[in-house]
């Protein structure tokens, strides 16, 4: 094997041994996930469902502001320095200063949850049922915060062991947690609350930060000579790699709050859109919670080999970038194209065979049957569009991701403003497949202007 070949082996090999790692855990823990739901949805019934899943737009909003931007910027910041440095221990500065930043923002968006739950759950979700679940919800914030930042460093790193396995044991640490208590409540002849659903995602979220900390503490333990030799000074806070942190998490931050208030919109308007269609607000709820709590984790389940693909991508084109070789970023859109497609169409056709099957045997709802059946058509775009993303945003093109996101969520909340309260669900279904081709169609686009289509670099 020639030189060249051999380093080109060397340099997929993080990607492919991370995605790896992450594909095996993000099925591990989308089984057990996919069975907790059975559980949820037959312990708390379709409304509960309902009820828990308006919590989403409160959790993602709250992610959004304090940790999201954070891991991505500290991961693509990482990564670029190893690729520019060759060094195989990037300095930790740039997850310390992520910590500085968020910890007293997580903080204060944990006391504004606290303080305004009631006005949230009636005058924004519209449930008043909700506030107890904004309160219990509340100190998951701070505690995810930390642990994406520490997440971000080792993505960043291509050491995808440690955030896969924090991944895991939340998932088991929220499942038992429920678990336990619901069976606890139940033996007591008492009918458990969906608060405890809440309960177990605030414990399952500590139990990982834990875990992220004491993995970080254990890792630069290693390196404890060049912490002694000055190269994780605490004068380096103030150095020019502060500003350029900040420069990636502030836009970052914006375009996710952004979206995810459109996110919010859209979730909301649902059951709004589906009263005016004319169901009561029992049968609204229902019809939102087979939707979101039991048809999209279904679908979305196969999303564990792209997410896996996407995270790791991210710091790979970063690298990619950073060295300039224009050649290994167009060997990786090429190949994510072509496997994402041929995944999405293999799960579309899988979907639409079994998924009444799938809706009646394991939820005993035949509207998840049907929902299953119809969201199949958005697996080839969907899958795709998840490492697309990824490549946009280690590519640098943060604002163009941005525009692009805004524009699929308008459509699909034109969807919901003009079809939801005329053809009910439905038409909510044919706007989230044509939101998935646009996104599909503009992602490729820019991506053929940038990286595809030959031309040099400016």
């Amino acid at each position: 094997m020639s030189s060249s070949k051999k380093n080109r082996s060397r340099a997929r090999h993080p990607l492919i041994m991370g995605a790896a790692i992450l594909t095996v855990t993000g099925l591990v823990t989308r089984i057990i996930g996919f069975f907790y739901r059975i559980y949820l949805s037959r312990l708390f019934g379709e409304e509960g469902m309902g009820i828990y899943q308006l919590l989403s737009p409160v959790l993602a909003l709250s992610f959004s502001l304090t940790a999201a931007g954070f891991q991505t910027a500290i991961s693509k910041f990482v990564a670029a320095q190893a690729g520019l440095e060759n060094t195989a221990l990037p300095s930790r500065r740039p997850m310390v200063m992520g910590l500085l930043l968020t910890v007293p923002l997580s903080l204060a968006c944990t006391a504004a949850l606290f303080a305004g739950s009631d006005y949230i759950a009636v005058k924004l979700l519209l449930e008043p049922r909700t506030a107890p679940m904004i309160r219990i919800l509340a100190p998951s914030i701070p505690l995810s915060a930390i642990h994406a930042c520490v997440n971000g460093y080792f993505y960043g790193i291509k050491k995808a062991g440690v955030p896969a396995g924090t991944q895991l044991l939340e998932q088991c640490c929220r499942v038992a947690c429920v678990y336990l208590i619901s069976a606890a409540i139940l033996a007591q002849g008492r009918t458990p609350s969906i608060n405890v659903a809440v309960l177990g995602l605030t414990i399952g979220e500590g139990c990982s930060m834990l875990a992220a900390l004491l993995a970080a503490w254990i890792h630069f333990s290693r390196y404890a000579s060049l912490a002694e030799s000055g190269a994780f000074s605490p004068r380096s806070l103030t150095s020019p790699g502060y500003g350029q942190l900040l420069g990636m998490i502030i836009p970052l931050t914006a375009n996710r709050i952004v979206l995810n208030l459109l996110q919010s919109v859209e979730s909301v308007s649902i059951p709004a859109g589906l009263r005016v269609y004319g169901y009561d607000n029992t049968t609204a709820l229902s019809v939102y919670g087979v939707l979101t709590g039991m048809a999209f984790p279904m679908i979305f389940f196969p999303n564990a080999l792209t997410g896996s693909v996407s995270v790791m991508l991210l710091p790979m084109i970063s690298e990619c970038y950073a060295r300039g070789d224009d050649q290994g970023i167009r060997r990786a859109v090429l190949r994510t194209v072509k496997y994402c497609f041929l995944l999405g169409f293999a799960c579309m056709g899988f979907f639409l065979l079994t998924g009444r099957l799938l809706g009646e045997g394991l939820y005993r709802s035949p509207l998840a049957g049907h929902f299953i059946r119809t969201l199949s058509l958005i697996c080839p775009f969907l899958y795709l569009d998840t490492t697309l993303s990824s490549i946009l945003q280690g590519l640098g093109l943060s604002g163009r991701l941005f525009l692009i996101n805004v524009s699929s969520l308008l459509v699909r909340l034109l969807f919901i403003l003009l079809t939801v309260p005329r053809l009910g669900i439905q038409g909510y279904l044919y706007g989230l497949l044509a939101s998935q081709i646009l996104q599909c169609a503009l992602y490729l686009g820019c991506l053929w202007r940038h990286s595809l289509s030959g031309k040099k670099r400016n």
